[in-house]
């Protein structure tokens, strides 16, 4: 039956995106796969442009067998001590496949970095996996798969957020009824910090509303840890905070379960004295909403509301903003353009398990640049409600990996509003528009996966079929996030510079841009880098600082 359904949702979306891929403005939906088989709960591009995706291993069995017959033996495992289906794949963007891969414990609603040589180190989950570490290394010949560490973790580790640092190891900040914070490899320390921050932003005992904080590494090493409604600055290399910034002016909850989203703002002005950074938090659900849903089956109107700030002021002051639509479980994703993309979600209840209703299909592309009332424009609705469960990623060609959407404790495809949704699909903003294409530059040199230096120089050569206008050629680099639960970790996009454009043969240009200047601004590892040319990006290279 599950077949069946899965061919029907192919042809009606392959007949769907014919008939409305593009439309001027607005964007493109296009359906890659009805089924992966499993739920794209969790996501993470790596530096081969392969994208690791898993569900959670206590649902029962998924719709994808593990390959050569295995199975998986857990004796803790809530559902299925013998289990011989995958909850994790590997998605290949070039060739739009999936490789099954085995987790041996359950990684339901964890966290995730990538470390500097580019391995996804995934941390806890829920039940046996909770102080597991997870490590996946990436591999030219198909065989490579999670190698699990347990009990990697100090502390139970679910709900928690994960970011990668300046000296390269990670940090694990709390987790349901974890008011602390740990790093990630360990020196032998078996130590734990306290953070009482997250502490006075629990709301007990039933919300919580500070899970899965939304976590920043600002331009002087410090982190911006935001939960619940407020926010504070923690010197982690010293366990000190060392500001504390004023409450949403709302006074609304942002994090699970009132789930909203932010974004670090693109980085500017790299090579001058002072950067400044801003964070943009936008959507959630109003105080008391998750009781509401939850025990009285009330579903309040989402937050229509966006809160930006300036982090690096001297007395930053939160600005409000409206958007278009009310929003709660939507992700925020950077674009190469320096713009943000507000897309999934619903406009009513919050987070949790059937908690969602009136699913949201229009994304809205945020331009931060544009003047205060002027900087939402809604996209071209998908036909698939992304609710509970999903995730969304920026991949290397511009187009944003969408997928996921289970609000219920197992696989449910009939008799429930929403069924569970294990099909991958991509949105095109419009500047992959095929009529743009005269003006998209693409890339020559330097080659992907190239090696460069804090501070340096590097000359890139590009061409653009047609005109050019040399004054709107900026170069963006971009980290590759790890998507769950609304929020994407480690998130950072830095404008490398709208450097002197010069000719350098028949449709051939070299701009020079100089690299960031230190670890606190982008922290060692692979980045994307793209050259945006009158805000058409090319297909991104990738390079590795450090």
């Amino acid at each position: 039956m599950q077949h069946l359904r899965c061919l029907l949702l192919f042809l009606f979306f392959a007949v769907e995106c014919c008939c409305t891929s593009a439309t001027s403005g607005g964007g493109r939906w296009d359906l890659l796969s009805p089924s992966i088989g499993i739920v794209a709960m969790h996501m993470q591009l790596l530096h081969d442009n392969r994208v690791i995706i898993y569900d959670r291993t206590d649902f029962g069995s998924s719709n994808l067998s593990l390959a050569d017959n295995k199975c998986r033996m857990d004796p803790n495992d809530l559902r299925l001590v013998k289990d011989c289906s995958a909850h994790s794949v590997e998605y290949d963007v070039a060739s739009n496949s999936i490789r099954p891969l085995m987790v041996l414990t359950d990684v339901w609603c964890s966290s995730g970095a990538v470390t500097q040589d580019g391995r996804l180190v995934q941390a806890g989950g829920f039940n046996d996996g909770d102080h597991t570490v997870r490590i996946y290394t990436p591999c030219d010949n198909g065989t490579c798969d999670w190698v699990e560490i347990p009990f990697g973790l100090i502390q139970r580790r679910w709900y928690a957020t994960s970011h990668i640092l300046p000296d390269g190891r990670q940090i694990i900040i709390g987790g349901r009824r974890q008011f602390n914070y740990e790093f990630y490899p360990k020196d032998g320390s078996t130590t734990t910090y306290l953070l009482s921050f997250l502490l006075k932003t629990y709301e007990f005992p039933a919300t919580e509303n500070n899970l899965y904080p939304f976590v920043f590494l600002n331009v002087d090493g410090h982190l911006f840890i935001f939960a619940n409604n407020r926010a504070i600055l923690l010197d982690h290399v010293n366990d000190v905070v060392v500001k504390t910034y004023p409450q949403i002016p709302d006074g609304h909850p942002r994090n699970y379960p009132s789930t909203g989203s932010a974004v670090l703002l693109p980085l500017k002005n790299l090579q001058e004295e002072t950067v400044e950074a801003e964070v943009l938090v936008c959507g959630g659900a109003p105080k008391g909403s998750f009781v509401n849903a939850n025990n009285s089956r009330i579903f309040d109107q989402a937050l229509d509301t966006c809160a930006r700030i300036k982090i690096t002021d001297q007395d930053p002051q939160w600005v409000m903003e409206t958007m278009p639509m009310s929003r709660v479980m939507s992700d925020m994703i950077l674009l190469p353009t320096g713009d943000v993309l507000i897309i999934n979600g619903c406009s009513n209840g919050t987070a949790g398990y059937d908690n969602g209703r009136n699913p949201v299909l229009n994304p809205v592309i945020y331009q931060p640049d544009n003047q205060y009332d002027s900087r939402f424009e809604v996209q071209n609705p998908t036909t698939i409600p992304r609710m509970y469960h999903s995730s969304s990623i920026l991949l290397a060609d511009g187009r944003i990996l969408v997928g996921g959407s289970n609000p219920h404790y197992y696989y449910q495809f009939t008799g429930v509003l929403f069924p569970t949704d294990l099909s991958l699909e991509s949105f095109s903003p419009s500047y992959l528009d095929p009529e743009l294409g005269y003006l998209r530059p693409s890339i020559i040199s330097p080659v992907t996966q190239t090696i460069v230096g804090y501070g340096q120089q590097i000359p890139i050569r590009f061409m653009v079929p047609g005109k050019v206008n040399l004054e709107l050629v900026t170069v963006t680099m971009v980290a590759p996030s790890f998507n769950t639960h609304s929020f994407s970790m480690s998130q950072r996009l830095l404008v490398l510079g709208t450097g002197k454009v010069t000719l350098v043969g028949l449709q051939k240009y070299q701009i020079r841009v100089a690299t960031p200047i230190s670890g606190n601004l982008a922290p060692s590892g692979f980045y994307m880098l793209f050259v945006v040319h009158q805000g058409i990006p090319s297909e991104a290279i990738w390079i590795q600082i450090k």
